[in-house]
């Protein structure tokens, strides 16, 4: 079953056309990798689920809602959430304030309430902190729980982010080149980490990624793109060896 579906979307920035005529569907407990030379669209797409940008055309519906009816402050309240290519972190927070931040949305409580510490919100609370430690724990976070971000090493940081973002307990999760400035260490543990995501947590996952060892190893289906429309679609072995795709990265042979 789709739980994302975009049909025939188009972007366009004045004269330059960034999506044209995409259309695609993500199912439900798989991961599907966007894939394609820079400039190809691929985090714009993102950006559109996210409702950073209106589509000049299409649709874009998720979990049988339309996405284009909201506003991007309500796309996480249907269970969307994403990661960004430049980490965006509170650099003077702990990690696990940061996690915290991940729960806003299911905050259930108004400003009397939390004035006076009412037992409702001490039990929030309460909840909250225990999701978000499961998280800490899943992502093996411990040894840096207490610390600011802004005293970690990048790579840690891509982590926490993406703790952040499970935090708001979503059913799909966007990640934008998750890989992205990780060493061949840290690329493994997010190969890791993304498949148990999907097979523990049971959360759907997009990602954009240049990483073609990671998108081969944790993919079910890739999507290529070239100047914001499709060029191919399947299997991540499928995807690679296709004629369009490779002059797409390559160029024509001579």
């Amino acid at each position: 079953m789709s739980i994302l579906e975009l049909d025939n979307v188009t972007l366009k920035f004045g004269g330059l056309t960034a999506v044209n005529k995409l259309s695609f569907s993500v199912e439900q407990g798989e991961v599907f990798a966007i894939v394609g030379p820079n400039g190809a669209g691929k985090s714009t797409v993102f950006n559109l689920i996210s409702r950073f940008y209106d589509p000049y055309e299409g649709s874009i519906r998720f979990d049988g809602h339309d996405l284009l009816k909201q506003k991007a402050s309500g796309v996480a309240s249907f269970g969307v959430a994403r990661t960004f290519q430049n980490i965006e972190l509170f650099d003077h927070a702990s990690v696990l304030q940061n996690l915290l931040v991940g729960r806003h949305r299911h905050r259930q409580s108004n400003f009397l309430s939390e004035l006076f510490f009412t037992p409702s919100v001490k039990r929030q609370e309460m909840q909250n902190r225990q999701l978000v430690e499961e998280i800490i724990d899943f992502l093996d976070l411990q040894a840096y729980r207490d610390k600011m971000i802004a005293g970690l090493p990048y790579g840690v940081r891509k982590v926490v982010e993406v703790g952040r973002a499970l935090a708001t307990d979503p059913k799909l999760l966007l990640l934008d080149e998750p890989a992205s400035g990780l060493s061949v260490e840290e690329t493994s543990d997010m190969r890791w980490w993304i498949d148990d995501i999907r097979r523990q947590m049971g959360i759907t996952v997009l990602m954009v990624e240049h990483d073609m060892g990671l998108v081969s190893g944790v993919s079910d289906r890739v999507l290529a793109l070239a100047d914001g429309a499709k060029l191919a679609l399947g299997t991540p072995s499928e995807v690679q060896s296709h004629p369009a795709v490779i002059e797409a990265y390559l160029g024509k042979a001579s």
